[in-house]
């Protein structure tokens, strides 16, 4: 009899602590797993290749903790971020790639650029220049939201730098 006691509680402490994870959710708010299409089991595979991607990437390099970011969903990795070379981009593609489970990646990193003070202060220049005559212009509608893209020719020399 005291066995079967001891039992049951055991029992009922382990399932309240089952109940506390579920209500949470595995890996983060329970509203946020009510109100995600995925189903759980999706959701906490994508979480488990996430969890796993990034902890290959944080063994590989503890810069990319903050440089690199990483999103799975349904297996499908997206990487947004900054690296400092080519080569970089290259070996964070291969660690997706070689996660357990993936479906595609999406590379979107960027290859960092030197500072370059007098470019960017010209870059501000055009922009503002451009801003206030869009602005100033009567036949534009002014509820239209402005998004301006600085494109840079190049010469075959400064792209293999």
């Amino acid at each position: 009899m005291k066995n079967r006691t001891i039992l049951i509680s055991l029992i009922c402490l382990f399932l309240t602590g089952c109940v506390g994870l579920s209500s949470k959710g595995v890996f983060g708010t329970g509203v946020s797993v009510a109100f995600d299409p995925r189903s759980l089991g999706t959701q906490i595979d994508d979480s488990v290749m996430q969890k796993n991607l990034a902890a290959r990437l944080l063994l590989k390099d503890k810069s990319y903790l903050i440089s690199v970011n990483t999103k799975v969903l349904d297996g499908r990795i997206f990487l947004t971020g900054k690296v400092n070379d080519p080569e970089e981009k290259l070996q964070i593609t291969k660690l997706a790639w070689e996660t357990k489970g993936v479906r595609s990646v999406r590379n979107d990193i960027k290859i960092k650029e030197d500072f370059n003070f007098k470019q960017s202060a010209k870059d501000l220049l055009i922009t503002s220049q451009l801003r206030s005559a869009l602005i100033f212009n009567k036949k534009i509608n002014k509820r239209v939201s402005i998004i301006i893209f600085l494109q840079k020719v190049t010469t075959r020399n400064e792209t293999k730098k």
